[in-house]
Formats: C-alpha cells, structure tokens, sequence
C-alpha cells in the first residue's frame, strides 16, 4: 500500500526537477533562438526582435491576422436615410429596415419611390424600460480597449500615460488583469478625492450621502487590485491625453459603485412610400 504522504513527496520532487531543468532551459533556448535569427533578415529591426516558445504562436496568431485584412475584399453597399422635421429646429434620422443593397439599381429605385412621399407615417411606437448593469472594475485590457475606441489613443501610447500618472500619484498601478476589488479594499477613500471636481462632484457627494454600491464581482488575477484614482486633479493640471485617460478612469470607477442604469428605450416604427424605416432613442431615468 503507498502512503498520500509519500505520493505528494514524489510529486513534489517532480515539480522542482521540472523547475530545475525547463526554467534554464528555456531561458536558453530563447536566447539561442533569439541570437541566430538576429541579422538574418535585413527588414527586421534585430534589437527589439526576440524568439521562443511564446513569441512563436503570438506571432502566428498576428500573421493571421494580418493576412486575414490583407485579403479582405470590401464591397460598396447603399443605404437610405430618412431625415423628418417633427416640429421647427428638430430633425429624427430614420434607420432604413432593409439596412443596405449591394446592387446599385435596386437602391435607386428604392430611393425614387421614398423621394415621392412628402411625408412618414408613424406606425407603431413603443416603450420599454431597460437596465444597463454597472462596469465591473478596470483591468489593463479594458483600459487600452476603450482608449482607442473612444479616445483615439494607442496602446503603447497609452501605457505611457497611465505610467507616468501612477508615478505621479494620481492612478493605481496601471498593469493588472483583475477586474474584482477585495473586500477590505477602501472605496470610500478614493471617492472622497473626487468630491470637489466640478464634472462629478454632484454625483459623488450623492454616493458619499446614500451609500456606494458593492462593485460586481469580477475576476481575480492575484496579481494587483483595479487601476483606481488614487488622489484629485484637475484638467489644467494634467492637461491634453494626461486628463482624458484620467477622466475616464475615474468616470469608470464612479461607475463601479453606482447603481445600475435604469433607461427607457423608445422605439418609433415609421413607413415612407413603401419602405419601412426605424428610429430608437433613450431616456436615462436613474440614477
């Protein structure tokens, strides 16, 4: 009969032999792969170019997708917007149901038969409340997605901010992949530092009076907490990029501990000659 004890000794001693001979190992290997593709192909810059066991299925991943846009064939489509004046100085776009036409022939002569109607008729109009559930807490990822999204900021361009902020005191550490704060985390300190910035003040010195939200749970890396405003600035302060990516950090994290979105989608069926055409609009309702 073999003992558990004598089990996890022998797997214990499994894994440090494995430590002790992939970790130098690969660490030699990466460099000798690295030093004999240096200076073999003359368009690379060698000084920033590495090789190994993990650079080589990124790589693949980014050659398919480089290839994938290389072949990518763009078709011209046409679409129909119609634009209404409900009463003076208010205009509505109407979303086209057909959503687009490949063939050019047809979208004319969809567009002549909506270009005789001097009117829409309003068919259907509907009403439902809906909620938008609060962000869960900023990781890196979702950092540098929204800077480009929205921002128009690049990755590393990015990091170059969120670097210096957090130097400065103003952010947590920007590079983490949890989106979960622990339970011991204070929330309350970093709200408090927004208390007197005029774009959120209103809404901070609401949470800081009824109570801030319990943030969603999200994942735990086990590396280090969201990135988080740590202390107070001002546009003039930061200025340019520095106070945009600021700004959102904390919007977002104002967002973590509000309540849920609550909003009224309003959904207005219309019709043009023969053609039917759709507009939506939303109404925040809290908070």
């Amino acid at each position: 009969m073999i003992q558990p004890w004598t089990v996890l000794a022998s797997l214990g001693s499994c894994c440090i032999l494995f430590l002790l001979f992939s970790f130098p190992f690969s660490i030699y290997s990466y460099r000798f792969q690295t030093k004999y593709f240096q200076g073999k192909y003359g368009n690379l810059d060698s000084s920033l170019i590495s090789f190994g066991p993990c650079q080589t299925p990124t790589l693949g991943f980014c050659v398919e997708r480089h290839d994938k846009i290389q072949s990518f064939k763009p078709e011209t489509y046409w679409v129909l917007q119609a634009k209404v004046i409900p009463e003076k100085d208010s205009c509505l776009t109407l979303e086209w149901d057909r959503v687009r036409i490949f063939d050019r022939e047809i979208a004319q002569m969809f567009l002549n038969l909506t270009k005789m109607a001097k009117e829409a008729k309003v068919e259907s109009v509907s009403k439902k409340e809906k909620v938008k559930q609060r962000p869960l807490a900023l990781n890196t990822v979702e950092m540098l997605r929204v800077a480009s999204a929205a921002l128009g900021m690049g990755p590393q361009h990015t990091m170059q901010i969120a670097e210096r902020l957090y130097t400065q005191g103003y952010i947590s550490y920007p590079r983490t992949e949890t989106t979960h704060y622990p339970e011991n985390f204070d929330l309350k300190g970093p709200l408090r530092q927004q208390a007197n910035n005029p774009y959120w003040a209103e809404n901070v010195k609401a949470l800081l009076v009824e109570g801030i939200n319990r943030p969603r749970k999200g994942h735990d890396a086990g590396d280090h907490p969201p990135i988080t405003p740590m202390r107070a600035a001002s546009e003039a302060e930061l200025g340019g990029d520095g106070w945009r990516l600021y700004e959102y950090i904390t919007r977002h994290f104002i967002a973590t501990i509000s309540a849920d979105c609550k909003y009224l989608q309003t959904t207005i069926a219309c019709s043009v000659a023969s053609e039917r055409f759709t507009c939506i609009g939303k109404t925040v309702l809290s908070p």
